[in-house]
């Protein structure tokens, strides 16, 4: 039996992972530990995941911000279902900003709070059992999802990209204090997938995913413990080629590009 916990899980990407991983494990059975803020819609999704495929799922409606309510939801799931085998931080949020708004300041400070410590307070509390599990031989593995809007600064985009990177880099110092424990730590980096995040936006969103497909390679990605990936592996190839555009020629790029609306 395998045991996955998911943040972010009510829409999505995350409700994607929750579906893919149900149908994956069935013929094994799978404990399924579903988190957002929303409750009606983790119901949803569970009745789904159980009809069809026979997965337990345990809920729990909590912000990811709150690092004591979700200390708590992890540690009644790991007394109810075991330690987990995977942890999905997937739970994040996108925004447009613009640092010369006073009242943009709220929204720097909730998509970092969201993007990055949401992260470091979904891991906390499951490494120490983790790392017991991994002396029994037990699958271990922290998965943390990025994007590539984090590989570069991107114009009215400043929180985002900015969390992004930081979650980037801090997986990147979490596997290696991870691999003395032998707990493999993954990033994915999505492009642009088709989900209500990616729904609003009104500009060209180039080699655009199904939401399905990303959770399927996602998933492969994951099982071969893979360390860094980009999803679709055409916004990989452009993210290299973006790593090394002099700072001067990426202004010139980056000058008229679309922002993501302030509104949203």
């Amino acid at each position: 039996m395998k045991t996955i916990f998911i943040t972010g899980a009510s829409s999505g990407i995350g409700q994607a992972l929750a579906i893919e991983y149900a149908k994956r494990y069935q013929h094994i059975g799978v404990n399924i530990g579903l988190v957002a803020r929303r409750s009606e819609h983790l119901q949803f999704i569970a009745t789904q995941l159980m009809r069809q495929y026979h997965a337990k799922c345990y809920l729990y409606a909590c912000d990811v911000r709150d690092a004591n309510t979700l200390a708590n939801a992890a540690q009644d799931f790991m007394q109810e279902a075991g330690t987990p085998n995977i942890v999905i931080a997937n739970a994040g949020v996108s925004r447009g900003t613009l640092t010369e708004y006073q009242e943009d300041i709220a929204a720097f400070q909730a998509i970092m709070d969201i993007n990055v410590m949401g992260m470091v307070h979904t891991f906390q509390p499951f490494i120490a059992s983790m790392k017991q599990a991994r002396k029994t031989g037990a699958q271990a593995q922290l998965v943390g999802v990025a994007s590539v809007a984090g590989v570069r600064g991107l114009p009215g985009s400043g929180a985002y990209s900015a969390s992004k990177a930081a979650a980037i880099t801090y997986l990147e110092s979490l596997r290696s204090e991870m691999q003395h424990h032998d707990i493999a730590v993954t990033t994915v980096a999505p492009g642009y997938i088709r989900t209500p995040m990616t729904d609003i936006n009104t500009y060209s969103m180039p080699f655009l995913m199904e939401v399905e497909v990303f959770a399927r390679k996602f998933a492969d990605a994951v099982e071969k413990q893979t360390r860094y990936t980009v999803i679709p592996w055409q916004m990989g190839v452009v993210a290299r080629l973006m790593r090394f555009i002099p700072p001067v020629l990426w202004n010139r790029l980056t000058r008229n590009a679309p922002h993501k609306s302030r509104d949203i």
